[in-house]
């Protein structure tokens, strides 16, 4: 039975206006200027390299590549108002998630451009008070807990952000988990037919998605109009994560003492390897902060709008130089910088 969604919902509904899920002359990022690719890659100068490229996703919006994230979800509740208006649920549900700041401001910040439920965030209780006050101001409900004492699941986080009949999207576990958040980014990345490709790791979201792009790309599923690369350099080219272990690390957005949700791990990528998904070289690193150090003073020196977790792909080229040829195209992902207000 059809349940009649309230004027204000109506209205919501119709301003959530996704041009098209996969068509490159139609694409729906950024919402309010929709083109693809949504932000820019240029070259820049790396001392010892002649072929570095940098895909920069500080012109997003909220700065990071999480606000393609955030529009995900308000594609998301698109498909809740829809479920209301169908009369499968009575109310739209709460969103929830574990964040360090970057994706609650990115998601908040859409929620409240499109009318919809405030966003329910678990914080470190370490967290810097000038961030969680930023998060209260635009609508965030935050809530302070100890995340280094465990390993935190969907369940823990509903419950920890008093919203156990919501949703956690801190994971992808109830979305799909091989394309959804990222998809777009992905062909834009891949698009570049570099050799070597450096994308910082910290949910590892984003990691993830590039892989599972490749595999669709290169498999035998039905291939994705978005794709305008090579298949050869494709199928050659390391997928390289720049992660760290080191709890004082300035890549403080890369650090965890608990991966809730990664499903990243070393056979899953020896799998990519050793079947021709993925070059030699495709890994998650341990990055040395001294090398994000000149990482940053070598951004500084050129003008990039970064933080120094979204500048870590950088760093690990530094770090791994000499095992990478001087002359192949590289392509480094700078997944921001966080504009607070």
């Amino acid at each position: 039975m059809n349940m009649a969604l309230s004027k204000k919902e109506e209205q919501i509904l119709k301003s959530i206006v996704v041009a098209s899920e996969n068509d490159p002359d139609k694409p729906e990022f950024p919402p309010d200027n929709p083109k693809f690719p949504a932000t820019p890659t240029f070259k820049i100068e790396v001392p010892g390299f002649s072929n570095v490229w940098f895909k920069d996703e500080s012109k997003n919006l909220t700065g990071t590549h999480k606000d393609r994230m955030a529009w995900e979800m308000v594609v998301t509740y698109k498909e809740f108002l829809l479920s209301k208006k169908a009369g499968r649920i009575k109310k739209l549900p709460i969103l929830s998630i574990l964040s360090s700041g970057s994706a609650a401001l990115a998601i908040q910040t859409q929620l409240t451009k499109y009318n919809l439920p405030n966003l329910h965030v678990l914080m470190d209780s370490s967290a810097d008070p000038k961030i969680v006050s930023s998060l209260e101001k635009i609508g965030c409900n935050v809530f302070l807990e100890n995340l280094g004492r465990k390993r935190f699941t969907w369940e823990d986080i509903l419950k920890l952000t008093n919203n156990e009949n919501g949703f956690d999207i801190t994971s992808n576990e109830a979305y799909d988990p091989t394309v959804r958040f990222y998809d777009w980014l992905s062909y834009e990345i891949i698009n570049n037919d570099a050799d070597f490709i450096f994308v910082p790791f910290g949910t590892g979201q984003l990691y993830e998605n590039i892989m599972n792009v490749i595999k669709n790309e290169l498999g035998y599923k039905r291939k994705d109009q978005r794709f305008r690369g090579t298949k050869k350099t494709l199928q050659n080219a390391s997928i390289l994560g720049a992660t760290t272990s080191n709890p004082k690390s300035k890549a403080d957005k890369l650090y965890a003492p608990f991966l809730p949700f990664a499903n990243y791990s070393k056979q899953w990528i020896k799998f990519y390897r050793y079947t021709g998904l993925s070059g030699e070289m495709s890994e998650v690193y341990n990055l040395q902060e001294k090398y994000l150090d000149k990482a940053i003073k070598i951004a500084e020196k050129m003008g990039l709008e970064c933080e120094p977790s979204g500048i870590a792909g950088l760093g690990l080229l530094l770090q791994i130089k000499n095992k990478i040829p001087k002359d192949k195209k590289i392509l480094i992902v700078n997944t921001g910088k966080t504009k607070w207000v």
